[in-house]
């Protein structure tokens, strides 16, 4: 079982000029629910509120298959994302995030993880905002993989500045995107970037270049993975998507539990893959509506993750 930390919020998504529909989302929350898409157990460590928001929040994710049973009830009401897209289907957003309960976490409340699970994902909004989650990872370091998507929001990026290198000496996993580097290293090469970060401790760094691909840097060297041509629709919770994938690819390789330091470029570049087509599938088509393990097929499926033809 794969274990995921963070916020669920409502995006409110453009469906008109002046209309808006109501979609849930939050990173976090949409790592899980593509997670469990992809036929993995998984378990949400949520803040739902018992708001009319929070009630289509919990809906959402148990009915895609997500366990709820270490989710907090909260009374704090719950957060709204309201959602741009440009031109060529790019997102960005608004947060209001006022007393919203997904940053309340108290250490009490992230207890010790069941055994099954085999790696914590978390990132976004909870991580910058909340200690509790990283003591949290702190004390989960001892009996599972981390995972760490910084995804960057410009309320976050000081925070997320001061914070990067404990980040990096946490994790074992690093997902980030080109839009995050220029965020906090302006103007520097990402590539670099990566090789710079996977000396700081992950066994695993990779950042995202939207239509060019997926760069990694794995025990000392960097792969570079082409993305599938795909006709964009919307970006929205294809970062997350992309996270889902890759964890699932190492997930039934059976190469998570543990700090990865043996993984190897070719052991890798499945779960790449994987993970590049399933975010592909999700540009597809609007929202954050991740693909399910049916939708995808060709190498580094569930069915084949070994394998590491070259397109």
């Amino acid at each position: 079982m794969i274990a995921v930390c963070g916020e669920a919020i409502v995006d409110l998504v453009p469906s008109g000029p002046t209309t808006y529909e109501m979609t849930p989302g939050g990173s976090p929350a949409n790592t899980a629910v593509a997670i469990a898409r992809l036929d993995v157990p998984v378990t949400m460590l949520a803040r739902l509120s018992d708001d009319d928001i929070g009630r289509l929040l919990r809906d959402h994710l148990a009915h895609n298959g997500v366990d709820l049973s270490h989710a907090v009830a909260a009374t704090e009401p719950s957060a709204l994302a309201v959602v741009a897209r440009d031109a060529d289907g790019s997102a960005s957003y608004r947060f209001l995030l006022d007393g919203a309960p997904d940053w309340q976490w108290t250490d009490g409340e992230l207890g010790p993880l069941p055994e099954p699970v085999v790696a914590l994902h978390t990132g976004s909004i909870a991580l910058a905002t909340s200690a509790a989650v990283e003591r949290f990872l702190e004390r989960s370091r001892d009996s599972c993989t981390i995972s760490i998507d910084p995804n960057l929001r410009p309320s976050t990026l000081e925070h997320a500045r001061n914070a990067l290198p404990h980040w990096l000496q946490l994790a074992d996993i690093v997902k980030a995107s080109t839009d995050d580097i220029a965020l906090l290293h302006p103007g520097q090469d990402a590539v670099q970037v990566v090789e710079r970060w996977s000396d700081l401790g992950p066994a695993v760094v990779v950042v995202t270049a939207g239509a060019h691909g997926a760069y990694a840097a794995v025990a000392g060297e960097v792969l570079h993975v082409p993305a599938e041509p795909v006709q964009v629709v919307d970006t929205i919770g294809a970062g997350d998507t992309f996270s889902a994938g890759l964890l699932v690819g190492l997930h039934r390789a059976g190469l998570l539990g543990g700090r990865l330091s043996g993984l190897t470029p070719d052991q890798l570049r499945p779960a790449l893959d994987l993970a590049l087509r399933a975010a592909a599938r999700t540009c597809s088509r609007a929202g954050a509506d991740p693909p399910r393990a049916d939708e995808l097929s060709g190498r580094g499926t569930l069915e084949s993750p070994a394998t590491d033809e070259q397109p």
